[in-house]
């Protein structure tokens, strides 16, 4: 498999899922402004949507979207755990949070990296965003992660948003959970790996 990827983007999350799921891949690194590989081919030729992540498959197919891609990572890596079994209703809750962290949160940052917009409007973004964290931090109470004691795909790709958060200047730190929460993601040895393979770990 190949994942197509831009440092720190959304497409961490997969990343994070890859790690985390053993399976082999390669790392294919995107410029999405020139939407290019670093080699010159065109992403567009592989990817229309000229987004991150895209995963190439090994039968040559591609997939997109990252709630999608995780779910399809961890069925394919069914040991690890990363997702509750097809059809359970486990699973629809794993669903319900990984439609909830890409429409609320996911959606709600794309205003905040426009220097278009102006500071009212992302003066909106970054209340709406707030209250949503504030709703994940109650959900949290006693929990280890979304899902109970288990890491699923759904943490990855919470964890990748609140990395954005830190970009944004989103102060978290009155949300005691969340804080807590980021930080067991954060110290997860293959959660350190993908971090150090995109270059976001900060030279000691």
């Amino acid at each position: 498999m190949k994942l197509y990827y831009s440092p720190g983007a959304c497409s961490l999350s997969p990343h994070i899922a890859l790690m985390e799921s053993g399976l082999p891949y390669e790392l294919v690194k995107v410029d999405i402004r020139a939407k290019k590989l670093e080699n010159g081919d065109d992403y567009l030729k592989i990817n229309p949507k000229g987004q991150v992540p895209a995963l190439g498959l090994d039968n040559g197919e591609v997939m997109t979207e990252g709630p999608v891609i995780v779910q399809m990572i961890a069925d394919q890596a069914a040991a690890s755990k990363l997702a509750p079994a097809n059809g359970s209703q486990e699973r629809y809750r794993l669903q319900e949070w990984l439609n909830f962290i890409t429409t609320e949160l996911h959606k709600s940052f794309g205003p905040l990296f426009s220097p278009a917009l102006a500071d009212d409007a992302k003066a909106f973004f970054r209340d709406r965003i707030a209250s949503k964290f504030k709703y994940i931090d109650e959900a949290l109470a006693g929990h280890d992660y979304l899902m109970g004691p288990q890491f699923t795909v759904a943490d990855g790709y919470l964890f990748t948003i609140l990395r954005w958060a830190d970009a944004m200047k989103i102060d978290i730190s009155a949300l005691p959970n969340l804080v807590a929460y980021k930080a067991r993601v954060a110290a997860r040895p293959k959660v350190q790996e993908a971090l150090a393979k995109e270059g976001l770990l900060k030279a000691a």
